[in-house]
């Protein structure tokens, strides 16, 4: 007898990513209009709007990545062990941006965490290539949505650092 269902894990992996960017939209959604509205920003940087399905379309990619990849190694063993670790610490230092830039203002620290994002995704991809080529091209555009995200952190916290907070 199964404990679960054979779709649980596809739908856990799939919805995992989404439990981070649900608890940082809380944080965000406070933060938009008291303080995101008051920096300046890049002609190019995307209307408030568009950052809320981009992102629940990313992390389900991703997610969906992670299972094809626990899956083909057989679930959490010895070989899943960098593959899904990188995955993992991936999801944490994508989860931390949110409170670090809109939370604590930290615009520099931000960008920071998203240098490191950006590398751990792009270590993720490639330890899922030679695994499952699906999960790594689902990993592709997330990474190209980290290269803008990082620009636009840059710009951001290069255009208003010397900005006083607000008391």
């Amino acid at each position: 007898m199964e404990v679960l269902p054979a779709w649980a894990p596809a739908v856990g992996f799939t919805l995992l990513p989404h439990a981070g960017g649900f608890l940082g939209s809380n944080i965000t959604k406070r933060e938009i209009p008291t303080w995101y509205e008051t920096l300046q920003k890049p002609s190019w940087c995307p209307p408030n709007w568009v950052f809320a399905p981009v992102w629940g379309t990313l992390y389900t990619s991703m997610g969906y990545g992670s299972y094809l990849v626990w899956k083909e190694l057989g679930g959490f063993n010895e070989k899943s062990v960098v593959p899904l670790g990188l995955y993992a610490g991936n999801l944490a230092l994508n989860w931390a941006w949110t409170p670090i830039f809109f939370g604590a203002h930290k615009m520099g620290w931000g960008l920071v965490t998203l240098l490191l994002t950006t590398g751990t995704a792009t270590a993720t991809t490639a330890s899922w290539y030679n695994i499952n080529k699906t999960a790594a091209y689902l990993m592709v555009p997330y990474l190209a949505w980290l290269s803008l995200a990082s620009a636009l952190n840059y710009r951001i916290w290069k255009d208003n650092r010397n900005k006083k907070k607000p008391e």
